[in-house]
């Protein structure tokens, strides 16, 4: 990618930012959305998990192939393309007629979503090469989350209330096609020096293991241990298939190389921690404000502001501190409001007080707005420039498959709590467990922030970044290990 100067590296973030925000609108403002598409479709508590989870599982199993095909042929032809297919899944979504039709158009709409953030953020780290102004722009990339977080709940339940849930689904089309314009006017196209080939089996292996994992987690509830066994043993073997091939191609589809750096193994495992967090807490405080406490959509989206305004505000902060500081305090600060949230609602029923609720709420949106900066920073930062689309992809798959678990789990533990008794009244004690959970993953992200961003973990970091390197010049050479 050629050298651009200070104004037009501003607007490629921009035009970036534009494809995280409709991407990550879309889960805020289907939250807000769910109670109301499931009295129209008639769904039950697992169909409204499907609904999240078809997108981001679609998303998990696709963005490690998206983010190695953008380096091989393009990042830009596969961020147009991820554009185009994410907005015409858009509209495909705002006309399903069922249930089962809005779950496969929002596995479309994911198709076309898993091309834009791994390749946006690929773009952005070969834009912006000094580290400290890279740190700083991942923290404006932090922030548009907050946006999507602040905006979607409002304009959903406005949107819910007086259009309909189909009409959520619509705001991505002009952003989708206001993006595809700039993006063919503005960006240059770029790739990785060496064309990395594909790597079919590997991408079958991570679709299996990702699919009937998070099956066999939805349906346990529902259909019992038994009828869900054969899937959990299908993911393990998918997993442990996974790790015997991948290490014996050249270029593998996952280059498990990366995780012997220990920062970047902590940032996957923050990643998934953090974001089965936030998609855990979303599905709990969408279904208690709507289905228990009785709010309309728009006056739930209100309630959503606690959390989303703050992750808005820190998350260019924690960008700052990533670059000055390095990623340490911010994911204490992340771990520790994450983890006192959670217990708020876990072990003194935050939930039933709109004290205690703005609290953790609030709690919340500051862990969270501090979460993704070190996050994507760590993932990146040390690798050869010319994996940036692997790595990057590697850190957007960790959020999406966390965020995939946290709904999965969090709903089969409510499911399972709330069976055929009466909803409003055993929705809180239900829940308990879910929080719980949340619990654990908050103590994950401070822990592992602590324990991966010291002197040792940089020295693992440099080693693995140095044998990369060394490999990357011998494979140029034409020179085999």
């Amino acid at each position: 990618m050629p050298e651009l100067s200070h104004r037009r590296r501003m607007l490629v973030l921009a035009i970036c930012c534009m494809s995280l925000l409709i991407v990550s609108l879309d889960v805020t403002i289907l939250n807000v959305a769910l109670p109301a598409m499931q009295t129209d479709l008639h769904a039950s508590t697992s169909g409204l998990q499907w609904t999240i989870d078809a997108y981001t599982l679609v998303l998990a199993s696709l963005l490690m192939l998206a983010g190695s095909t953008a380096d091989r042929i393009g990042r830009k032809r596969v961020f147009v393309v991820g554009l185009v297919v994410f907005s015409l899944g858009s509209l495909l979504c705002s006309l399903a007629p069922d249930l089962n039709a809005l779950i496969w158009f929002r596995m479309i709409q994911a198709v076309g979503g898993s091309m834009l953030n791994p390749v946006a953020m690929s773009i952005i780290t070969n834009t912006f090469t000094e580290p400290r102004e890279r740190a700083r722009a991942i923290g404006v990339w932090g922030a548009v989350v907050g946006i999507s977080m602040a905006a979607g709940p409002l304009i959903g339940g406005l949107l819910v209330d007086s259009v309909g849930w189909r009409s959520i689904f619509w705001i991505n089309l002009p952003v989708g096609v206001a993006a595809l314009l700039l993006t063919l006017r503005f960006i240059p196209e770029s790739r990785a020096p060496k064309a990395r080939r594909a790597d079919p089996v590997g991408q079958l292996l991570v679709i299996a293991l990702f699919g009937s994992l998070t099956y066999a987690i939805i349906e346990a509830p529902d259909s019992g241990f038994t009828a869900i066994l054969p899937f959990a043993a299908l993911a393990l073997v998918a997993l442990v298939a996974l790790v015997w091939y991948e290490p014996r191609r050249d270029e593998p589809l996952i280059d498990l190389r990366f995780f012997r750096s220990a920062p970047f193994s902590g940032a996957t495992v923050i990643a998934i921690s953090a974001f089965s967090a936030l998609g855990g807490f979303l599905f709990l405080s969408t279904l208690y404000l709507q289905n228990v406490v009785g709010l309309d959509a728009l006056h739930a989206g209100l309630w959503m502001l606690p959390m989303a305004v703050p992750t808005f505000l820190c998350a260019p902060i924690s960008g700052r501190l990533v670059g000055s500081r390095g990623p340490r305090i911010p994911l204490l600060i992340a771990g520790s409001a994450m983890t006192v949230s959670a217990l708020l609602f876990a072990g003194f029923e935050a939930e039933t007080s709109n004290v205690s609720r703005f609290i953790g709420y609030l709690l919340f949106g500051i862990g969270f707005g501090f979460v993704n900066a070190p996050i994507t920073n760590t993932a990146v930062s040390g690798m050869p420039r010319a994996q940036a689309g692997v790595a990057a992809a590697v850190a957007s798959t960790s959020r999406q498959l966390g965020q995939t678990l946290g709904v999965a789990v969090v709903g089969a533990v409510l499911a399972s709590g709330v069976g055929s008794s009466s909803y409003k009244d055993t929705f809180v004690s239900a829940a308990r467990p879910g929080w719980w959970i949340l619990v654990a993953c908050g103590l994950a992200v401070l822990i592992l922030g602590a324990l991966t961003s010291g002197a040792w973990a940089r020295r693992t970091a440099e080693r693995t970044a140095e044998k990369l390197s060394s490999v990357e010049v011998r494979e140029a050479a034409g020179i085999t290990a």
